[in-house]
């Protein structure tokens, strides 16, 4: 009998624990959770909340992510602390930088799922601080493009979003209606510079989209952008 999927769902795949390094010397952990038929040619690397403020790699969301996404869409989730940051499952090395030293760290996480993992069609998503690390420093040429989850363009400067205007790659951002940052009129006046960007409002939903029918919603967006023909996700397994 199919049961009904909750918060605490584990789906099928593999998952392995990772390391890499970054150009300053830190090492950084992560995961990676692969399709059953391992097969990596669609991945999604998630770049965490603020770590100061909890975040990390398994924020709730990433970690329902890496749970039923390689199973449901074919969609190998990596997912990483950057430098300071700790999780269960385990501490990147370093400390915290403030959102300018992470630069290495989204570029060797990039290089490590194009490289090692041979992820083939590779979208980046941040979530709050993850977003501004995206804009920043997910600008290499592999990048297919972003999912931006409740962004506050706290770190993010103007340049930024010029250079993704100039760079015309697809971002979609989700911005919930009651966001404790960036709500959705403000989101559309603060991305008006970048004509490709398709904004997403979510009635009702909050900065931390706790709840399962928002993290269902959230990952059933991500998959519309990633692998639509796995649309629509399944709520039972």
């Amino acid at each position: 009998m199919a049961e009904l999927i909750r918060p605490s769902t584990v789906l099928p795949a593999t998952r392995t624990p990772i390391s890499f390094l970054t150009s300053d010397g830190l090492r950084l952990i992560g995961e990676v959770a692969t399709p059953v038929n391992g097969d990596r040619s669609l991945g999604l690397l998630c770049l965490h909340p603020l770590p100061t403020h909890g975040g990390m790699m398994d924020s709730h969301i990433y970690k329902k992510a890496a749970n039923r996404l390689p199973e449901m869409a074919g969609i190998t989730v990596i997912r990483f602390n950057t430098r300071g940051t700790v999780s269960e499952q385990g501490a990147s090395e370093g400390e915290f930088g403030g959102g300018i030293t992470e630069r290495e760290d989204v570029i060797a996480a990039i290089n490590y799922c194009c490289e090692e993992l041979g992820v083939k069609n590779l979208w980046v998503t941040g979530w709050s601080f993850g977003t501004d690390l995206a804009l920043k420093y997910a600008r290499d040429p592999r990048i297919k493009g972003l999912i931006l989850l409740s962004p506050p363009l706290r770190f993010s400067e103007p340049a930024d979003l010029d250079y993704w205007a100039n760079d015309q790659r697809p971002i979609v951002a989700l911005i919930p209606e009651f966001d404790d940052y960036l709500q959705p009129d403000a989101a559309r006046a603060k991305f008006g510079p970048v004509p490709q960007i398709q904004i997403v409002e979510v009635k009702d939903g909050k900065h931390l989209w706790v709840g399962e029918p928002f993290v269902y919603r959230v990952l059933s967006e991500i998959v519309k952008v990633i692998n639509p023909a796995r649309l629509p996700l399944p709520t039972e397994f």
